[in-house]
């Protein structure tokens, strides 16, 4: 089922008594949710993607702005009536009761037409558990269980409704690393094969990007970007979501536009052609930098780190924003290690100028191919 969000927004009043403006937690989002689609929420905390959720299921009422789940206007009905799931991060699941009780209790709460017959409920309580892989567990309590296990129940109780929306508040935080990359995983697999619209909450990028068909990119109740995660990261519309995406993050330097030249430093690094003179902020991803010994970019070597299949050149520049420069490079690439200084070729489109001011993306030739339709 596609979800339509118009002009959605939520203020809340100023706990500050000298600023009595409201707080604007989302502001005019308006978007549309393909039917059957895992859309990613991220920004960083205090952007708004969990008062979003809210306001998609219920749970809050916006402030203006309409909600349609299809066709039908759902911005005033109770959560209840909404046909919605939702996953929150700390499981939530009842400590007394056993793993089958637990996926049970939405089932065991309806009234009317939708009442199921017991051996009904028992039926898709153990398709669910099946589903999620944990079908051999339905006998024990939560105490009992690893968090993967404990959100995998939490999962499967939000799915024995068989919601037309899933929506999954920041899940995946209380795992530990390796168990959070499984689960994800499994996420996406469940995700795939029931076909539910999905809204996944995080301010996790990488994992948001591993799972998410589409992005929504947050900060301060305002939608910055929205496209394809790869997309996104390709072609960010500003400073901010290139800053927000991509690990190692990105290596941001001032520089200047002088003469069709971009200058970083002292350093001519890039033709940039029909750019007007100006200073800008560079950002280059760590995968954009190739060792040469010629190259235009000189950088002071503080240290190598060989990480397998590629190498991590640790470097620094008066010109860069970060205190440190990081540069992946091919892991064949010699790198000398007792040098003073390294130098670098840059690919253009792993380049991308920002406006001082505004930190708005300049085009410029080389990446105008790669910029296409950034914001999806």
């Amino acid at each position: 089922m596609k979800v339509v969000l118009q002009n959605l927004t939520k203020t809340f009043p100023s706990r500050n008594k000298k600023a009595h403006a409201d707080v604007v937690a989302v502001n005019d989002f308006t978007f549309e949710i393909p039917d059957g689609e895992l859309i990613g929420l991220l920004g960083p905390s205090g952007c708004g993607k969990s008062t979003a959720l809210n306001l998609i299921c219920g749970l809050q009422a916006p402030t203006s702005g309409r909600i349609f789940f299809g066709d039908d206007d759902v911005t005033d009905l109770p959560p209840e009536n909404r046909g919605v799931g939702l996953v929150f991060q700390n499981y939530a699941l009842y400590p007394h009761l056993t793993v089958q009780q637990n996926i049970l209790f939405p089932l065991q709460n309806l009234k009317g037409a939708d009442r199921l017959s017991k051996s009904d409920m028992l039926a898709r309580a153990h398709e669910v558990a099946a589903l999620v892989q944990i079908d051999e567990l339905m006998d024990r309590k939560p105490s009992e269980l690893s968090g993967g296990q404990q959100q995998r129940v939490a999962i499967a109780r939000a799915l024995v409704k068989m919601p037309h929306i899933l929506l999954l508040d920041e899940p995946l935080s209380n795992l530990d690393a390796r168990l959070r990359l499984q689960t994800r995983e499994e996420l996406r697999r469940i995700q795939r094969e029931t076909r539910i619209t999905t809204v996944f909450v995080t301010h996790d990028q990488e994992e948001a990007m591993s799972i998410s068909d589409m992005l929504v990119v947050m900060r301060s109740g305002v939608v910055e970007q929205i496209g394809k995660p790869q997309d996104v990261y390709d072609s960010p519309v500003n400073l901010f979501v290139a800053k927000f995406l991509g690990t190692p993050p990105i290596n941001v330097f001032t520089g200047r536009v002088a003469g069709g030249t971009l200058y970083i430093g002292d350093d001519a690094v890039l033709d940039v052609g029909g750019v007007p003179d100006q200073a800008v902020y560079v950002g280059i991803r760590p995968e954009g930098f190739v060792l040469d010994g010629a190259g235009p970019l000189r950088c002071t070597l503080s240290r190598v780190e060989v990480m397998g299949r590629d190498v991590s050149v640790i470097s620094t520049h008066d010109a860069s924003a970060n205190p440190t420069i990081r540069s992946i490079i091919d892991a064949e690439s010699a790198v000398d290690f007792t040098a003073a200084a390294v130098r670098f070729a840059l690919k253009p489109n792993k380049m991308f100028l920002f406006n001082r001011e505004t930190e708005t993306r300049i085009l410029f030739a080389a990446d105008d191919t790669a910029q296409g339709d950034a914001n999806g």
